[in-house]
């Protein structure tokens, strides 16, 4: 049984509203993805978390998963790179909340979410996928493990394509898990070009306790970074 009981979001409202207020456990945080529902904070400090499950929801399918040329390419010139995963939750996270965000006026992971986040992962429900240009994190990507689906959250890049090449390299991870999907949230012009679409709330809800009932592993080494 989950530990909180969220109400259903009204079907009038766009945004897909379930709860507003300042409640930020990481036992809430793990209650609130594995019921279709993530926190959508603005970047105005002191305001309440909007808890959604948007009447659209945004879904990467491995079966229809296109690699478009140009990233093909990035492959074959960035085939050095190293990808891990859980190595560096902690500076993946940081990255993402300093990532430049054109048109934005600043990042949705405050302190606040980064230091809730980090619990969630050391609990064994966020994850990472970084990759590694030698020593140094020139890419990643995180987000949250919801009783078999991934929820994917950020990502950010150091050199032009590393974000991309993590999300393939989680792709091909959760597929050797037997999952066959991730929760990409909201459709970007970059996932949409990987094959992503859009499906309804009640959709996505079903495919989600289908999961669920499974309950596959997708992580197996989880909790505090790992080498």
């Amino acid at each position: 049984m989950l530990p909180y009981e969220w109400p259903v979001p009204d079907p009038a409202d766009k945004l897909g509203l379930v709860a507003l207020d300042y409640v930020l456990t990481p036992e809430r945080v793990i209650s609130a993805y594995q019921s279709g529902i993530f926190p959508w904070p603005t970047s105005t400090l002191g305001r309440p978390i909007p808890w959604v499950c948007p009447p659209r929801r945004a879904i990467l399918e491995f079966a229809a998963l296109h690699v478009p040329h140009n990233l093909r390419r990035s492959q074959r010139r960035l085939q050095h790179l190293r990808f891990t995963i859980d190595r560096a939750f902690d500076a993946v996270i940081s990255a993402c909340a300093k990532a430049p965000r054109p048109g934005q006026g600043g990042t949705w992971i405050s302190p606040e979410m980064l230091e809730t986040y980090q619990k969630v992962h050391q609990l064994g429900h966020a994850h990472s996928v970084e990759a590694w240009d030698g020593t140094e994190l020139v890419g990643g990507l995180y987000g949250v493990s919801a009783g078999g689906v991934f929820c994917g959250e950020s990502m950010f890049h150091r050199i032009s394509d590393a974000s991309k090449l993590c999300v393939l390299h989680l792709v091909s991870h959760l597929q050797s898990q037997g999952s066959s999907w991730l929760d990409i949230q909201q459709l970007t012009p970059h996932f949409a070009l990987l094959g992503a679409r859009e499906i309804a709330r009640a959709e996505f809800l079903s495919m989600l306790d289908r999961e669920r009932a499974l309950g596959r592993v997708l992580f197996h080494t989880a909790g505090p970074e790992r080498g």
